[in-house]
């Protein structure tokens, strides 16, 4: 059974002294570089020749803070010993490779190890996906007890994660399928068997199975975002039918007032004792009745 050798963090000497002798320049540049995660680096599975080099990366959600970080797992893998670097993110856990070493049995080759390796990954991104999945039913019940700026804040992060994600998943799915199909091996030996690529068959239909229902969650955040849209027309449409009873109680006495203001010395009850009262009381009148109809017709 190969020897699996797994470096956190490692340095340029304890590469140089677990790597093959001819390590091309831009392989040790991957595997030095820091895990600094915008749109690059992305995940890919190449031959060098005498050496196969992985580059992965895995989102972790953390729910309970509601965030998304990555965590950077490189892989060398040569016909006689599979060597895995994890990178530690700023502030977090590394990733660790533990579950793919127990799967291993004793007599799987390297090509086998680096199945359990993307199968532990392919199964990462599934659990992400559920995870995600909870996150927006959450969100859609905030939407009816939660201020508009609150969920669409949520709501933005959500998209935000959903795209980072794919932009992770997709090369991953395509650097497994390059191994389905044959096109990832070494020059002098055959580290992917008949046996083993059937078995990166299984991990690909997982990837393919994460980005379909990556694709599932956002059309539920674009439902989220409908829903909150509506919600947020139907607020205004009551802040505007507020605005309306409010006005429509002041317009009648506005014109009572305006009727009996005109300058004009012969109105009829200008020298009428109870006029003042008399326009009091239409305006009072007026009112009871303009609340009983909009009451009756359940517009407040």
């Amino acid at each position: 059974m190969p020897q699996w050798i797994d470096l956190i963090d490692p340095t340029a000497v304890e590469l140089h002294a677990a790597l093959p002798e001819h390590v091309h320049a831009t392989a040790m540049e991957a595997l030095l570089a820091p895990p600094v995660h915008d749109d690059e680096p992305r995940p890919r599975l190449v031959s060098h020749g005498d050496y196969v080099l992985g580059v992965f990366l895995v989102p972790v959600a953390v729910t309970a803070e509601d965030r998304l970080y990555y965590q950077e797992i490189d892989l060398v893998a040569t016909h006689d010993v599979p060597i895995s670097v994890s990178k530690t993110p700023p502030g977090e856990q590394p990733f660790d490779p533990k579950p793919a070493k127990e799967a291993c049995r004793v007599h799987d080759e390297v090509g086998m190890f680096v199945y359990h390796l993307v199968d532990q990954i392919a199964e990462r991104f599934l659990d992400l996906v559920d995870d995600l999945d909870d996150e927006i039913d959450e969100l859609e019940d905030r939407v009816a007890v939660e201020s508009a700026q609150v969920v669409g804040r949520r709501l933005r992060e959500l998209r935000q994660d959903v795209r980072g994600i794919r932009r992770t998943l997709t090369p991953t799915r395509d650097a497994i399928h390059k191994v389905v199909d044959d096109r990832v091996e070494l020059d002098d030996a055959e580290l992917f068997p008949r046996e083993v690529e059937i078995a990166f068959g299984d991990a690909y239909d997982k990837l393919l199975r994460a980005t379909e229902a990556l694709e599932s969650s956002r059309d539920a955040l674009g439902g989220v975002r409908d829903y909150l849209q509506g919600k947020i027309g139907v607020d205004q449409n009551e802040v505007m039918k507020r605005l309306t009873v409010i006005a429509a109680l002041l317009l009648v006495p506005t014109f009572i007032v305006g009727l009996y203001g005109q300058n004009f010395h012969h109105i009829p009850e200008l020298g009428w004792a109870w006029g003042y009262w008399w326009a009091w009381a239409w305006i009072v009148a007026t009112t009871i009745a303009q609340l009983a109809f909009f009451r009756w017709k359940k517009w407040f």
